[in-house]
C-alpha cells in the first residue's frame, strides 16, 4: 500500500508533539514515539504496559541517519546494513552518549534498523529523525499484522494508525549484535543465520554478556487462549480425545484438517515457511477470538526456514509459565 501524503504529514505533526503513532513495517505494526523526546518515549510503556528497562528499536531511514544514535558502525555491521537495509535486519551497536537511557533499557548498546514497508519509508523520510517503536502490541500479547490489530489492542492509547495493508513478512525481524569485535545473533527472523554469515562469516550465538533484546521472554506473542505445541503424529488424536470430550478447540496447522466437527475449527498455513511466517499472527488473533478451550499447534517442519516461526510459537505456548528473570535479549518490529 502507498503512502497518503496528507496523512503522513499529520503523522509528523504528531510525533513532533510527542504522540504516538502506529505505522505498518515490513514485519509487523510498530508503535512509534520521537526516539529523542524521553516523555514520548515513556508513553510507549505505558501504553503497552511495557515493563521499564525493555530496549527499543530506533528506526532510521539508513545508514547514515543511524550515525547520530550510534558511537560507532562496526565494519561488520555497516556490511550488514549494506546487504540487507532497508528490510527486515535490526543491528545492536554501541549507543552514542547523548542517547536516553529510555531508549536502550539503560544499556550501552543500542539497536537500529531501517524498515523496507513504503509507508514506514515516507514517515522516516518526512519526520527527519529516529523513531522508536516496538511492536503496536500489549506487552506480551500477539504482535499485530494488520492496522485493525492495533485499533483492537491500543483502541485510543495511539494518536494516529497509518495504514499500510498486511504486512508482508509477519514475524519481528532478525537481531544481530555487532559488539566487542563479534557478531552474535539475538533474535532469529525472516534473515536467516546463513545469510548472515555469508555476509560476515561466523555468527555466534548470544550468551550471558549479550545485551537484552526485543521479544526474546521465554513467554511472549501469546493469545489469551491457552496454546500448545502437538507433534504431527500425535495431532489427531489429541483432535479426537478432546472433541470426545465435549471440547471446543482451535486448530492451527500444516495439513489439511482430517475431519469436520461444529466442535472444531481448523486453520491450515500450509508447508511453505514464508507464506506460513506471514499468516501466522493473523490466524492466531482470529483463532484466539473464538472462544475454544484451547489452541492446538501442528508442530512445524525442522530446518533454518522454520526456526523464526518455531520460536515464536515456543514462547506463545509458554504462557502462564513462570519466565527466566533475564531470558530477554527485546518486543519490537
Amino acid at each position: 500500500m502507498l503512502p497518503d501524503p496528507a496523512r503522513i504529514e499529520e503523522a509528523v505533526e504528531l510525533l513532533r508533539a510527542g504522540e504516538l503513532v502506529a505505522f505498518p513495517t515490513e514485519t509487523v505494526y510498530g508503535l512509534g514515539a520521537d526516539a529523542s523526546n524521553p516523555w514520548a518515549v515513556a508513553k510507549i510503556f505505558a501504553a503497552k504496559g511495557r515493563p521499564a528497562g525493555h530496549p527499543l528499536i530506533v528506526h532510521v531511514s539508513g545508514i547514515e541517519a543511524a550515525r547520530p544514535w550510534v558511537a560507532g558502525f562496526p565494519d561488520a555491521a555497516k556490511r550488514l546494513a549494506e546487504a540487507f537495509w532497508p528490510g527486515p535486519l535490526t543491528l545492536v551497536l554501541p549507543k552514542a552518549a547523548a542517547v536516553s537511557p529510555s531508549v536502550t533499557g539503560g544499556q550501552d548498546s543500542i539497536a537500529v534498523r531501517a524498515p523496507a514497508h513504503p509507508v514506514a519509508r515516507a514517515l522516516l523520510a518526512a519526520f527527519g529523525g529516529g523513531i522508536a517503536a516496538p511492536s503496536a502490541n500489549r506487552y506480551g500479547r500477539i504482535s499485530p499484522t494488520r492496522a485493525a490489530d492495533v485499533r483492537e489492542e491500543l483502541g485510543n492509547r495511539v494518536a494516529l494508525v497509518l495504514e499500510g495493508g498486511d504486512c508482508e513478512v509477519g514475524l519481528e525481524s532478525t537481531i544481530v549484535a555487532c559488539l566487542g569485535g563479534g557478531v552474535r545473533l539475538l533474535r532469529r527472523g525472516a534473515i536467516s543465520r546463513s545469510q548472515l554469515q555469508d555476509v560476515v562469516g561466523k555468527v555466534a550465538d548470544a550468551d550471558a554478556r549479550s545485551p537484552r533484546a526485543p521479544g526474546s521472554d521465554r513467554s511472549h506473542y501469546a493469545p489469551g487462549t491457552p496454546l500448545s505445541i502437538i507433534a504431527p503424529g500425535k495431532l489427531q488424536a489429541e483432535v479426537e480425545n478432546s472433541l470426545a470430550a465435549g471440547e471446543r478447540l482451535a486448530v492451527l496447522a500444516c495439513s489439511d484438517a482430517p475431519r469436520q466437527s461444529p466442535l472444531l475449527t481448523w486453520r491450515c498455513l500450509g508447508f511453505e515457511p514464508f507464506e506460513y511466517g506471514h499468516s501466522l499472527y493473523a490466524a492466531l488473533r482470529d483463532l484466539d477470538r473464538l472462544g475454544a478451550a484451547r489452541i492446538l499447534v501442528e508442530c512445524v517442519p525442522d530446518g533454518e526456514d522454520w526456526e523464526a516461526i518455531a520460536d515464536r510459537l515456543a514462547r506463545a505456548a509458554a504462557r502462564g509459565e513462570t519466565p527466566a528473570a533475564e531470558d530477554a535479549v527485546t518486543d519490537a518490529t
